[in-house]
């Protein structure tokens, strides 16, 4: 990489941490979107600790997600996770990715706008469908048709992810372009909200 790059690549990270600030940043969208991958870049460019929310549900609840779901239902569940990340946002900067299911849940999306700024990743249905498919850990799709319930959670879900502070377009280009993206979009954002 030329010097040139490097220093670019440098100020982008040095202005987005500046703009955040002592803030989280708080990652939300469907499953698929890139939270967690883009969230370990995006805290490892900005020097400051990563949490994935459902793997810290599953730390102190000593449960995978699935057998929370299956044990207790999704209503305890989002209680749960309420609970969490209302202590996940008590201190920052970080960068935290959600469930999907998160921002959804009033409790927990008022915990997040309080707790920081939260950026919206928004992907079209193909570019998740080909992500989640690989997998089959997500309790949502154990359904006759996943692609059609994804799609269904995603006509649900998208007008509630748009109050998120910010959105980012997931698509299929390399997860530090999308981490880049989100940086900008903060600065931007800062940038905005200093000239109102």
């Amino acid at each position: 990489m030329s010097e040139q790059l490097l220093t670019v690549a440098d100020s982008l990270k040095d202005r987005a941490r500046a703009a955040l600030g002592s803030r989280n940043l708080i990652l939300v969208g469907l499953m698929g979107a890139g939270k967690s991958s883009v969230g370990r870049i995006i805290a490892n460019q900005l020097a400051i600790p990563f949490i994935d929310s459902d793997l810290e549900i599953e730390r102190v609840s000593r449960m995978t997600i699935a057998e929370l779901f299956a044990a207790y239902g999704e209503q305890e569940f989002r209680a749960l996770e309420a609970r969490v990340m209302k202590r996940l946002l008590k201190s920052g900067p970080r960068v935290v990715s959600t469930g999907g299911g998160a921002f959804i849940n009033d409790r927990t999306r008022k915990h997040i706008k309080r707790g920081g700024l939260s950026v919206w990743l928004k992907a079209d249905l193909d570019v998740l469908w080909d992500r989640v498919a690989k997998r089959d850990t997500r309790p949502l799709l154990k359904t006759e048709n996943p692609k059609q319930t994804l799609e269904g959670l995603m006509n649900a879900r998208y007008p509630i992810y748009a109050q998120a502070d910010l959105t980012v377009l997931s698509r299929d280009v390399r997860k530090e372009i999308m981490a880049d993206e989100v940086l900008k979009a903060l600065i931007e954002a800062e940038k905005e909200s200093a000239a109102s």
